[in-house]
């Protein structure tokens, strides 16, 4: 695979020297299926036939190489100011790829009492609260932080938690913080001592001691588009390129069926029923529903995966325009896309987010005529009560039921 990227052979046996030359071939092979570019290709080759003979002249096989061993490998190259552009990734990549063959071992795990609970933690959330692994992604650092504050780099002696701790954390924090993201932190720290108590790592249920955010569910108007903008939006996308007919698909998901940006994130090409005209929808609690998929939004998908997807083995729908070619890693992708939309349709709303569509889309179907409950449904909340929102956004029902002011006009 190596004779792909070089043509002289003596080049081509100089980067098979050291121990990890018989792995070299395989190595370059994955990087061009992952989708990255020639040159991009041949500087990752490089580095890593680099490393090599470093490991050959310190009389190292492959068996010793890790994390430690790359880092000693990187500190000798800035000692003699050699170019290591790019030379963490490839090496990182290098080491998965010996591990994905089960030619070195895996990274070892850490170890110590925070780490053995994080585990049970992680299972519990999974298993019983079943919960996404984006909120447990969210969920998990709090835990630690707590933990981390209140023990020190000592023992956890859990059994000495009171009270005063906990809301000695969340007044400590809550200050820095906005009351959204103060809410997530109590609901992480209630639901990681509820785990405690109901492991008997504590014999008080310190979930209660957990202070409520003062943060009204029904303060604020949902942020939302106007029909004609949202059409505005989607018309903004050209769909000559790759680029633009993801995009545009994403886009669509979002104002059609209302999807969250997680659920457009985790999507796989077997999840649409093209036969049938359904899409299965991974929602939030593991929760899955099959949608009708509109004309337009099917129309898009297959524009994409026909024409715009680039090849990968990855079995999401949605992929990175640039190598490696694997899904989104995160929701953030999403946000990116309607903010990019937003600025191309000169659209300037209070908020950006992905959720702008969705909400725009149970305004849209309120002021249709559709109940409540009906926008529930397609927008798949788990409890009547997320919907009501929605009830302070049709002006005209509201000023009709409304008593007249006798100072004057309403």
């Amino acid at each position: 695979m190596v004779d792909q990227f070089y043509s002289f052979p003596s080049s081509r046996k100089h980067l098979r020297l050291g121990p990890l030359g018989p792995y070299i071939d395989a190595f370059a092979q994955q990087l061009s299926k992952r989708g990255y570019a020639r040159w991009t290709v041949r500087e990752k080759i490089r580095m890593v036939a680099g490393l090599s003979r470093w490991l050959q002249r310190r009389k190292r096989g492959v068996e010793d190489l890790d994390e430690r061993v790359v880092t000693d490998f990187l500190r000798y190259g800035r000692r003699k100011g050699l170019s290591q552009h790019g030379a963490p990734p490839a090496l990182r990549d290098l080491l998965g790829h010996l591990r994905d063959g089960a030619i070195i071992p895996r990274a070892r795990v850490k170890s110590g009492p925070f780490h053995a609970i994080e585990g049970c933690f992680t299972r519990y959330l999974i298993e019983e609260r079943g919960l996404s692994k984006s909120t447990i992604a969210n969920y998990l650092p709090v835990a630690r932080a707590f933990l981390s504050e209140r023990f020190g780099g000592g023992p956890l002696s859990l059994h000495e938690l009171v009270p005063k701790d906990v809301t000695g954390f969340i007044l400590h924090h809550a200050n820095r913080m906005n009351p959204r993201r103060v809410q997530l932190v109590t609901a992480a720290l209630r639901s990681f001592l509820r785990f405690l108590y109901q492991q008997d790592k504590i014999s008080i249920d310190l979930a209660a001691s957990v202070p409520s955010v003062a943060n009204w569910r029904l303060s604020d108007l949902p942020k939302s588009l106007e029909p004609d903008d949202v059409e505005r939006l989607l018309k903004a996308c050209n769909r000559a390129t790759c680029a633009d007919r993801r995009d545009y698909a994403v886009l669509l998901l979002l104002a059609r069926l209302g999807l969250r940006a997680g659920e457009v994130v985790h999507m796989e090409l077997d999840d649409i029923d093209w036969e049938n005209g359904e899409l299965m929808v991974r929602g939030k609690s593991l929760r899955q529903d099959r949608l009708p998929i509109p004309k337009d939004v099917g129309e898009a998908l297959a524009a994409y995966v026909c024409e715009g997807r680039p090849h990968s083995s990855s079995r999401r729908v949605f992929l990175r325009l640039r190598a490696p070619r694997q899904g989104f890693s995160s929701s953030v992708a999403i946000c990116n896309i309607v903010q990019r939309a937003l600025m191309r349709a000169d659209l300037h709303p209070e908020r950006r987010g992905s959720h702008l569509l969705r909400h725009s889309l149970a305004i849209r179907m309120l002021r249709g005529g559709a109940s409540l409950a009906e926008i529930g449904e397609i927008l798949r909340h788990e409890l009547p009560s997320t919907t009501e929102i929605y009830t302070k956004v049709d002006i005209a029902a509201l000023r009709a039921l409304a008593l007249p002011w006798q100072g004057g006009e309403l």
